[in-house]
């Protein structure tokens, strides 16, 4: 009877163990399938998201093919037609089922442009604006420009070629806008040029004048002396051709001091031409300022135009201001006087602005020669350039200058004249005070 309870107790307790272990294998299995299940529907919506990511890219690329101006045409291995977009539909008149499947040698008006593009995959490389001529459904033969590269998969292997052209007659019009463009804008450019030479020559009318009133003063001068002589010798000539005596001949002459007049002739005459020329050398400078620039180079004396510059600015300022020249004799420089001029004009003129309230305006013009370049400085003794304005100095219509008293055009204009001819135009506050602008130029030959 024991041993039959003690069997009884073995049998519920491998029951019971049983038991447990299949609870905890199922419950096991239960959290491993909804391990699983969370994955699936992670991935499924991870990839739900890449599919929509991808339709996106999808779309957009379409859109940029759809809506690009250039034809564009794709094609296999085997050269047969891919992909075409919208424009290359519109240019040949074609629908994209007659075109997607085609043999791209058919594409082809003749032969050249077959050519230059079969078969594919041969050792002529990328397609660089080759012109290409396509047959359009009317037969009509379309000249494309055109750059071609291979289509590569994500193994690198070639699979096609893609071709992007534009027909050359946009070419040719988008090339005619252009060069209109440029040449309306060189028109402006030179308008703004001659405009701000009227106002610097409006500026420098005093001392122009001035510089005109010395030698017309002295020419006039030698005419008026020129014309008392030749009453004297009209009366000695009427004795002459009287018949008057020596003796009266004699007198005359001495009481007309002819002997003095034929002494003072020679200086006379040589001071009339020495101020006729001087006259006719300002002109000079002033047409070759002032005139429309022609392009025209040629080489000349810097040291020369800037003695002119700083002398013109110095008479016509409205206030006592003191120029210190200290140049080389002579720099030779290749490029245009006139504009060159104009851009010393401006620099003198500023700093004449700048000392305008100093009790003594100074400014301070030196130069020297830097291996095959002229170097020159100007130095004025004003409050300098303000740390706002330092970096918009060359600006154009940027001005430090109250309203009306300047265009903020000279230094822009200044500065596109020195690059032109090769130089630099810079400008900083100098260690002892005002403002230094700094210009080189190379020297002719």
């Amino acid at each position: 009877m024991a041993s039959m309870l003690r069997g009884l107790h073995l049998d519920a307790g491998r029951e019971s163990l049983a038991a447990s272990i299949n609870e905890e294998t199922w419950l096991d299995v239960i959290r491993k399938m909804d391990e699983v299940y969370s994955e699936l529907v992670h991935n499924e919506i991870e990839l739900e998201e890449k599919n929509a990511e991808l339709e996106r890219s999808h779309r957009f690329v379409y859109s940029v093919l759809e809506a690009m101006s250039d034809v564009l045409l794709v094609c296999d291995r085997r050269g047969r037609v891919q992909e075409v977009n919208r424009a290359f539909l519109k240019l040949v008149g074609r629908s994209e089922a007659e075109l997607v499947g085609a043999d791209l040698a058919s594409l082809f008006a003749d032969e050249a442009s077959r050519e230059k593009v079969l078969p594919l995959g041969a050792a002529q490389g990328p397609l660089v604006d080759v012109e290409l001529r396509f047959l359009a459904a009317d037969g009509q033969a379309i000249t494309v420009a055109v750059n071609g590269s291979e289509l590569y998969d994500a193994n690198h292997h070639v699979q096609g070629m893609v071709l992007i052209g534009r027909p050359t007659g946009e070419l040719r019009r988008a090339y005619q806008q252009l060069s209109e463009a440029h040449e309306t804008l060189k028109r402006t450019q030179q308008q703004l040029l001659q405009t701000e030479k009227m106002a610097s020559l409006g500026q420098l009318v005093a001392g122009v004048a001035h510089e005109l009133n010395n030698p017309i003063s002295f020419i006039l001068g030698n005419v008026f002396s020129l014309q008392r002589y030749l009453q004297r010798v009209e009366n000695y000539l009427a004795l002459v051709h009287d018949g008057a005596p020596p003796e009266a001949l004699a007198e005359a002459r001495l009481r007309l001091r002819l002997d003095h007049i034929m002494q003072d002739l020679p200086s006379l005459l040589a001071g009339t031409i020495e101020g006729a020329e001087r006259s006719r050398d300002i002109v000079d400078a002033l047409k070759r300022f002032s005139a429309a620039d022609r392009g025209e180079e040629s080489v000349f004396d810097l040291t020369e135009v800037v003695q002119r510059a700083v002398h013109w600015v110095s008479k016509a300022a409205s206030h006592r201001f003191e120029t210190r020249v200290d140049l080389p004799a002579t720099l030779l420089v290749k490029g245009s006087p006139g504009q060159l001029q104009q851009v010393f004009i401006n620099l003198v003129q500023n700093a004449a602005d700048a000392t305008a309230k100093h009790v003594a305006p100074r400014l301070e013009v030196s130069g020297r020669i830097e291996g095959e370049t002229a170097e020159l400085r100007f130095h004025d003794n004003g409050p300098g350039i303000p740390p706002e304005a330092s970096s918009k100095i060359f600006d154009p219509f940027f001005t430090t200058k109250p309203i009306g008293k300047g265009t903020g055009l000279g230094l822009s204009i200044s500065y596109g004249i020195i690059e032109r001819h090769g130089g630099s135009l810079s400008v900083a506050n100098h260690p002892q005070g005002g403002a230094e602008f700094v210009l080189r130029l190379p020297l002719a030959g």
